[in-house]
């Protein structure tokens, strides 16, 4: 079995509790020789934002033109997400919640594997078919505030918004699910709050080795 665990946070370990999430899981799979395990960093890819260059370079495919150094990388990194993600079985994502929402650069990634006729099609009917069911996703998340009650859980983007992308859009079953919260908000807490979550993690890590081979 093929994991793709997409890093989406460039904080070290010590400072970032989704980086802690992050390498509790790689540690707890590391044994587990019917996995195999790639980790695709979204801060150390060179991922150029998506935008008009990249439509600029689709035009200049089609028409022969010569590529900009910009248009160039930005399709050559398309191309390797669109790469990382068809090769897996199962997708785990670790990010944290930054201003209400994901990293940047996770939703870079997200912008070159978001694809109509590769993630998702429409019918006849106009209706959005899933092309992605086949294949399944972790999300293992943090963030410091609360955002798991009536009043917070509308304001929470980014734990939302993966499933509606990859869960819905995508198709993707979501198997497992782990977010720490709150450890900044009750800092007197904060390492029970922590360990808890990273032994959540490592109980997540252990199921899809033993169910998912």
């Amino acid at each position: 079995m093929n994991v793709l665990v997409v890093k989406a946070n460039n904080r070290p370990a010590a400072e970032g509790v989704s980086s802690k999430m992050y390498e509790a899981f790689i540690e707890a799979v590391k044994e587990a020789k019917e996995l195999n395990v790639t980790t695709y960093d979204v801060f150390a890819e060179d991922m150029p934002y998506f935008g008009q260059d990249l439509f600029d370079a689709f035009g200049k495919v089609q028409s022969g033109g010569e590529l900009s150094d910009v248009e160039g990388r930005i399709l050559a990194a398309k191309q390797k997400a669109m790469d990382a993600l068809s090769e897996a079985d199962v997708v785990v994502f670790a990010f944290p919640l930054w201003n209400l929402t994901i990293p940047a650069k996770l939703q870079t990634f997200i912008d070159y594997v978001y694809a109509a006729g590769y993630a998702f099609k429409y019918s006849e009917e106009g209706q959005l078919v899933p092309l992605m069911t086949d294949k399944k996703a972790i999300f293992l998340s943090a963030r410091g505030g609360i955002y798991s009650t009536p009043e917070t859980a509308p304001m929470e983007m980014a734990v939302n918004y993966m499933r509606n992308v990859f869960g819905g859009v995508f198709g993707m079953q979501i198997i497992d699910e782990v977010v720490i919260e709150g450890h900044n908000a009750m800092p007197a807490k904060a390492g029970e709050i922590v360990e808890e979550g990273l032994r959540r993690v490592a109980e997540a890590a252990s199921k899809l080795t033993h169910q998912y081979v």
